[in-house]
């Protein structure tokens, strides 16, 4: 019997979960038992404060608005060295400040009342007033789906008005927008720009939030781009594409520059990243008429506690239930591919008989949603009458991006002024006729046939396009923002219908619900040994900064690109034990797989089979939809296996073992506890129903022994 103590079995999985210290203790931690203080705006005299218990930010209001504070205070950082613009913009080519103050000497650290000797400058944007409200919804939103928080978040707002003693810009309306949450460090922040002109301006850059931040590294010599970003302080906005399924490698908007003004600091030749600038790269130019209002991206400022790369992955999870509840709902689903209408009916029926919960009809079915005739849409809308009629949701497939249209309704590139150029070679430009029609046919289809779910496939990928003849965008320096937000447009309009969005990419924050885990879709032609592991691996990896809802897996229950019938299910009554334990895996860790094939099941042992599991998923559903503690990484040599927690629940915890190896085998771990909340005793139930109490080590963990047959699993009930 092998004994793994937390750090060996953890390292194995490159994760040692490093428990908070001794500051935060676990009563306090904000993960584990929700704050009672809300939070609030105060101004008094000169100082404007935003404060929730776990942050706080504090103004100056004169001689010009300035942020001279921003504190963690789970941990008492402070995060600012400098005074910098609330914002910046550049109208028509000239680069003004919003808010701020200059001549700040010392730009290391910020000591108090050093702003009283700062100067506001005559060409800056100058405060003028305020209005404090409660937050009100991003996307007002309604859910037809299971989900785990049905609440819109809650907290303060601010709009921060400034103006300009300019004559050319004395009718233009700046306003900084703040947003407070209750409950968790976190704050959102965007610009809007009100033209109240009778001419149109250009607007080349919106700046909206600009930090000088202290530096948490001392690098004499190097590069920007050579030193470590992480930080105490996440930034995180609703600008991020490019089918990476994940945002850091998706964000299209966090800048870190260098500040030669920085005169005291460690690097030699004084390029140490610590200014943040939050703007669009490729967004350099559009046009705002009179009366209109621009609104910038959405930057949310997340505070952190840790450079653990777990805990970090739990605080941004929390992130995402709060700012985007939606992403919480998690319909149990299969990925039908139909040749006819009778095979839909067929698999309505069989999700009736399993417990299922909606069909998604796969690429390769007979779904058009872009065929406009009344034939068409009274088809689907009789097939969605009775999937509704069964409580089966009903949903399709559609692509956008990866596809060639046409030479007049594809994006053009800069270079050639040809077709070209895009993310996927050619594809088409949402601003052209083609796409503006796409968003209106989609829209459509969704009101006439009452279907629940979209999945969006090649969605928009951030293409710039040089045409200055369509009708969506002027040209190439607004091309990329105007398609953002046709998307966008697009996406709030199905979700206040209820629709659900399954898409390719990171648009979370703009309404999506689910993405893919993170795969190589030639993966799932590989034996369905080999698939096991893998899937567990993809679980493992992305669910760090996902919760479970957010991310879908893939069965293929017949052949998908390639492989033979070592990789299939089907026929599904002679596969079942790979088919039981492929569902437990992916229901086990909370996550939605794509089910991809005709049917569910094909006899009654595979009926009952099918409808046990997914009875067992219900059973437990609010546990397994909880955030992912990762125990060890699958690697075919030993165990693996992961473990939900939620403090606020009855089960505290539910976690899944894996033997991948030809023989039982028998372990005893350190299982770390600690996001459990339990604090003394544990109480741990098999799946046989066998009963055990345990009592907590002071590090939260308790040793627990385990065996597990050959080529098979386990799970466990944490109370």
């Amino acid at each position: 019997m092998k004994k793994w103590s937390t750090s060996i079995a953890l390292a194995f999985s490159f994760q040692l979960i490093v428990m908070p210290q001794f500051a935060v203790a676990q009563k306090a931690d904000w993960l584990i038992k929700p704050t009672q203080h809300k939070a609030s705006i105060a101004i008094k005299n000169n100082t404007l404060t935003f404060d929730n218990s776990l942050v706080r930010r504090t103004f100056i209001l004169s001689p010009n608005l300035s942020c001279i504070s921003y504190t963690n205070l789970t941990n008492g950082q402070e995060l600012l060295r400098s005074i910098e613009p609330e914002a910046k913009v550049v109208l028509n080519n000239h680069l003004y400040n919003v808010g701020g103050l200059s001549g700040q000497k010392e730009k290391a650290y910020l000591k108090i009342e050093t702003e009283n000797k700062l100067q506001k400058n005559d060409s800056d944007f100058m405060y003028t007033k305020y209005t404090i409200s409660d937050i009100t919804p991003f996307i007002n939103w309604k859910a037809n789906t299971w989900l785990s928080n049905p609440n819109q978040p809650t907290g303060k707002a601010i709009a921060l008005e400034f103006s300009s003693s300019l004559p050319a810009l004395k009718n233009i309306l700046i306003k900084v927008h703040y947003e407070l949450y209750d409950g968790l460090p976190l704050m959102t922040k965007w610009v809007s720009i009100e033209n109240k002109a009778t001419t149109a301006i250009k607007i080349n850059r919106v700046v909206n939030e600009v930090l000088g931040l202290v530096e948490e590294e001392s690098a004499v010599v190097g590069k920007p781009e050579e030193m470590k970003k992480q930080h105490g302080i996440y930034f995180e906005t609703n600008y991020a594409f490019n089918n990476a399924m994940r945002y850091d490698i998706s964000d299209q908007t966090t800048h870190w520059k260098t500040d030669l003004s920085y005169t005291s600091q460690v690097n030699y030749n004084f390029e140490t990243p610590c200014l943040l600038e939050i703007y669009p790269e490729k967004a350099p130019g559009i046009e705002l008429a009179p009366n209109e209002i621009f609104k910038s991206v959405r930057t949310n400022e997340l505070l952190m506690d840790s450079y653990d790369r777990q805990r970090r992955g739990l605080m941004l999870k929390q992130m995402y239930r709060t700012i985007a509840p939606w992403t919480t709902q998690n319909p149990i689903f299969m990925h039908l591919v139909s040749k006819n209408d009778q095979e839909v009916i067929n698999a309505i029926d069989q999700c009736v008989a399993t417990g299922y919960e909606a069909v998604i009809l796969s690429f390769g079915s007979h779904l058009e949603m872009e065929d406009t005739s009344l034939a068409n849409l009274n088809k689907w809308k009789k097939l969605a009458t009775y999937a509704h009629d069964h409580k089966i949701l009903l949903g399709g497939y559609s692509l956008f991006s990866s596809r060639r249209i046409s030479d007049e309704d594809d994006v053009v590139d800069i270079k050639t002024g040809k077709p070209g150029g895009a993310f996927f070679g050619n594809a088409p430009c949402f601003g052209s006729k083609w796409g503006l029609a796409y968003r209106t046919k989609i829209k459509n289809f969704f009101s006439y046939t009452g279907f629940d779910i979209w999945e969006n496939d090649g969605p928009y990928p951030g293409d710039v396009c040089a045409s200055t003849k369509h009708p969506g965008h002027l040209g190439y320096d607004d091309s990329q923002w105007k398609q953002m937000e046709i998307q966008k447009d697009l996406y709030h309009w199905l979700n206040e219908q209820g629709v659900y969005i399954n898409a390719p990419d990171w648009y979370f924050l703009d309404g999506t619900h689910k993405i893919a885990l993170g795969y190589r879709e030639v993966n799932f032609s590989l034996p369905r040994p080999q698939q096991k592991i893998i899937n567990r691996q993809n679980i493992h990896d992305g669910t760090l900064e996902k919760i479970p809802s957010m991310a879908w897996g893939f069965v293929p229950l017949t052949k998908y690109q390639g492989g033979g019938a070592e990789a299939v299910l089907e026929p599904l009554s002679e596969h079942l034990n790979d088919y039981e334990q492929l569902m437990m895996q992916y229901y086990g860790a909370g996550v939605q797989a794509c089910y991809r094939g005709p049917r569910l099941y094909d006899t009654e042992t595979t009926r009952v089979l099918v409808a046990k599991t997914i009875n067992w998923y219900k059973k437990y559903r609010n546990i397994l939809n909880a955030d992912m503690i990762q125990l060890r990484r699958a690697d075919g040599r030993d165990w693996d296996g992961w473990m939900h927690v939620n403090s606020l629940l009855p089960e505290k915890g539910l976690f899944m073992l894996f033997n991948p190896t030809q023989e039982a085998i028998t372990r005893t771990i350190a299982l770390p506890l600690y996001y459990t909340g339990l604090t003394q005793e544990a109480i741990i139930k098999d799946a046989k129903g066998v009963v055990k109490k345990y009592t907590l080590n002071r590090d939260y963990t308790i040793d627990f022994t385990f065996t597990i047959p050959a080529d098979s699993y386990s799970w466990y009930v944490i109370e």
